[in-house]
């Protein structure tokens, strides 16, 4: 499959409430860059994921591109605490596995509503 059909693939996952379908196209050393943190390997990224997609009241994919071994998710979702939080993940896709992730999103509204 190509970086793009992967991307989508795994967004769509995710932003449905799937992680488990989401994680299996992601390699087990995976590495991850968040606003939260670096976050290196399969089960660290599993403690990532899962929980986030676990809250998730809405997920809404905007876009997917890309091209060669690289693509970009963007998404809208909504959290019981915080709505309409947009995002993005620019995804790097070796051996047919998504291997790194930089996902780019703004943590000031769920950290507000948190207090």
């Amino acid at each position: 499959m190509t970086a793009l059909k992967i991307a989508d693939e795994y967004v769509k996952a995710w932003t449905g409430g799937d992680a488990e379908t989401a994680l299996s196209f992601v390699a087990d050393d995976v590495v991850c860059e968040a606003p939260t943190g670096r976050i290196e390997g399969i089960e660290g990224y599993r403690q990532f994921l899962a929980p986030f997609v676990g809250r998730l009241t809405r997920g809404e994919v905007l876009d997917v591109l890309g091209r060669d071994d690289r693509a970009v998710t963007v998404y809208s979702i909504d959290l019981p605490f915080v709505q309409n939080v947009h995002g993005t993940e620019y995804l790097t896709v070796t051996d047919g596995k998504i291997s790194h992730v930089i996902s780019v999103f703004d943590m000031a509204p769920m950290l507000k509503a948190q207090g």
